[in-house]
């Protein structure tokens, strides 16, 4: 019986699955090769190298994020953005990985800067930005209880973090909406 074909559909398929199974950390692509049983070098066949092949990772969980519309405000799109986030285990890291080193789509950034109607790209990248920062410590604070790190009660960052959130979604709004032209 020969190996499976894969393309990069199925990698990225078979990559998230494991990011949630196993996280970020463990998300290696000896283990991905194992999964797709093939040779790792056949990865590198679909991307060049891991951080490539994050990117493509970042950019579908990003897929949940409605394309630009100025109709959606942006609560709706910051909303959809954190939860396409929250969608996957370190999914917050993920996008952060890729955004710093400019790889992949800017689709949650463009929702963002049709949303804030504002065509300045470093409001809709601040916003972005807040969010990543804003779902990292929603995930560091699951996963740290999930491992017994901390006590639930244990001065926790996250119990009002809906109220943080849509208050720096507010401020975020309320800043681009004051440099528009009159």
């Amino acid at each position: 019986m020969s190996p499976a074909r894969h393309d990069r559909h199925s990698v990225v398929d078979c990559a998230l699955r494991l990011l949630d199974e196993v996280g970020l950390p463990d998300l290696t692509m000896r283990r991905l090769a194992t999964e797709l049983d093939v040779q790792p070098s056949a990865l590198y066949w679909h991307f060049a190298s891991k951080q490539e092949l994050l990117a493509a990772v970042a950019d579908r969980i990003l897929d949940a994020v409605p394309e630009p519309d100025p109709r959606i405000g942006p609560a709706g799109v910051a909303a959809a953005v954190r939860d396409a986030l929250l969608a996957y285990r370190d999914g917050a890291e993920v996008v952060l990985s890729s955004y710093a080193l400019r790889l992949g789509s800017r689709r949650a950034q463009d929702a963002l800067r049709a949303a804030l109607r504002d065509e300045d790209r470093s409001a809709a990248d601040a916003l972005f930005e807040f969010i990543l920062g804003h779902v990292m410590l929603l995930q560091q604070r699951m996963h740290a209880l999930s491992i017994g790190a901390v006590q639930d009660e244990a001065a926790d960052p996250t119990p009002d973090s809906d109220a943080v959130f849509a208050a720096g979604i507010r401020g975020f709004a309320a800043l681009s909406a004051s440099r528009r032209p009159s």
